[in-house]
Order: C-alpha cells, then structure tokens, then sequence
C-alpha cells in the first residue's frame, strides 16, 4: 500500500474532515462537500484523488440494514479450529453466505464472525457446518450503541 505522498505522509485536518464527511455520506457531491470544508471543487477532487491512491479510501458502499431485508437475527459467532483444520475453517467460513464479516484474532479463538440470519435455525445450520472443524461460541447481538464509525485517526495539526 502506498503511503501518502504528502505531508510527510500524515493526514491533516482537512483530509480527516473529508473522510468524516465521506464516511456519513459516500453520495456527497464534491460541489457539496468543497462547501463544506472551504476550499474549491478542484481542490476538494484532488484531495480524494490522493486518498484513493494512498489506499486509505478503498472504496464506496451501500450500508443496508439486515434486519430491514429479512435478516431479523445478527449474531457473533467466536471460531476455535481443531489443530490441522484451520485452512479447512477459512473454506467453510468463505463459504457461508450468511457470513458477512470475519476476522482472524488473538486469544482463544482464532477467528470472529458476523453473521446475518432469518431464523435461530439459520444459525444452527451454519454452526452445524464448522462444529466438524471447530468449536464455536454464538452470541445474539441485541443491539448495537456504537454502529460502524471511522476510528481516530493520526492527524498532523501542524501548520
């Protein structure tokens, strides 16, 4: 990944403003948004433009609300493989549509997974389908205080 070729590589107060900006509303209009941060359209486009090249903007989505779509249940699903089967593990987990984030992490379980289910029998069918490999420990989300935000980030507030 390229680093960002200006400011000695560190984002600054305007980039972090635009990122804020973009992640609350990926539709933002660049006229938009050059408004609101004060500098001119081209400017504004450049500045994204380097963002994109540097890697730290990797792309544009759709947040959809899963229960909204029919996927009333939401759950955590904590990944233990047996020795030898962790590969094994990755395949099953890729596999499984329902699945739509996972991340390999330390501590006693090797991986943790969102899944997005209709029904408790969802659940138990993809449980059913790694118990082979894994161990697994389910948690229902409930819901959720902090939704998906953009974490602090390293800002260079020298001028």
């Amino acid at each position: 990944m390229k680093r960002l070729n200006y400011q000695n590589g560190q984002l600054d107060a305007i980039d972090e403003k635009i990122l804020r900006m973009l992640v609350e509303n990926a539709r933002i209009s660049v006229a938009n948004l050059s408004r609101s941060i004060g500098l001119s359209p081209p400017s504004v486009a450049e500045r994204v433009k380097r963002l994109e090249e540097a890697g730290v903007i990797t792309g544009y989505a759709a947040l959809i609300d899963p229960a909204a779509a029919g996927l009333p249940i939401s759950a955590w699903l904590r990944i233990r493989p047996v020795p030898g089967m962790l590969d094994r593990v990755v395949e099953i987990i890729r596999s499984i549509p329902e699945i739509t984030e996972c991340d390999r992490v330390t501590g006693e379980d090797c991986f943790l997974a969102r899944a997005h289910l209709e029904t408790v029998g969802d659940m138990e069918r993809i449980i059913d389908k790694i118990i082979p490999y894994a161990m697994t420990n389910t948690s229902v989300i409930q819901s959720s205080p902090v939704k998906r935000r953009l974490p602090p980030l390293p800002v260079n507030n020298a001028d």
